[in-house]
């Protein structure tokens, strides 16, 4: 059976963005569920992590409708939180209208909000603490805590892959290893081989944001996605009863 993949780059919580991609798609209806070729499963949405934490302070101070974001005020963040809150659960609905054609990747973003073992933050000195409460936070919601708990390490329909980071097992275990190995963000420029050396056909990931859009390495098999500030994403046509890679991939701008 040959399906359509729809796959995302990471969200940071840029959910007006995700809704566009996903209509843009033909995944989502005008009342925001899944449209019938996903239901049927002719058409599979994967995203590939990172629903959470916008990437700097304008996106922040946009998400809670203000003119600029202080991670060190509770108000704000509490506004982050429940802006955020608000979109995952209806994310959340949108997906479990469509279970068997809708996967969401976890990724490290995600798994933070679960643990709050790890302080994430950005180059420019921005704390992503919104949801950590010993740092002026509130906690991500029981529901969504569930939610987030059954998000996929990876997956893998024949000879592809689709994970957050990339093709090795270490890649998806965001522990203190994870946090010390800067080689995560240039796995794919200095070790490219590494998608063929995991036996895989094709590998698509997300983490290291593609400045100029969706970067496809058609030599080394896999393409690199978190490109959704760029308005695009990438359509993979597979045949789900082949051990095979992609017949076809292409970054889609809507």
């Amino acid at each position: 059976m040959r399906s359509k993949f729809i796959v995302i780059g990471d969200v940071h919580a840029d959910f007006e963005t995700l809704w566009e991609a996903l209509r843009a798609a033909s995944c989502m209806d005008a009342d925001g569920q899944p449209t019938m070729p996903v239901r049927s499963g002719l058409y599979q949405v994967v995203l590939i992590g990172d629903l959470v934490h916008p990437k700097n302070e304008r996106e922040y101070a946009r998400l809670i409708g203000k003119d600029s974001f202080d991670p060190a005020d509770p108000d704000h963040l509490f506004l982050a939180a429940r802006a955020q809150v608000k979109s995952l659960e209806r994310l959340q609905a949108f997906q479990q209208a469509a279970p068997q054609s809708i996967h969401i990747i976890l990724g490290n973003h995600d798994d933070a909000v679960l643990s709050s073992e790890y302080l994430l933050g950005t180059a420019s000195g921005l704390v992503h603490v919104e949801f950590d409460p010993e740092r002026g936070g509130v906690l991500l919601p029981d529901h969504l805590r569930l939610w987030f708990q059954s998000f996929l390490r990876e997956l893998r329909v024949g000879g592809v892959q689709f994970a957050h980071v990339g093709p090795l097992p270490a890649m998806t275990s965001y522990d203190g290893l994870f946090y010390a190995d800067s080689s995560h963000k240039r796995w794919w420029q200095d070790t490219p081989e590494y998608v063929q050396m995991a036996g895989l056909e094709f590998g698509v990931y997300g983490h290291t944001q593609m400045k100029d859009g969706i970067m496809v390495n058609h030599t080394a098999g896999f393409a690199m996605i978190d490109a959704l500030h760029a308005r695009e994403y990438l359509e993979v046509i597979l045949d789900t009863e082949q051990q095979s890679g992609p017949l076809s991939s292409r970054p889609v701008i809507f």
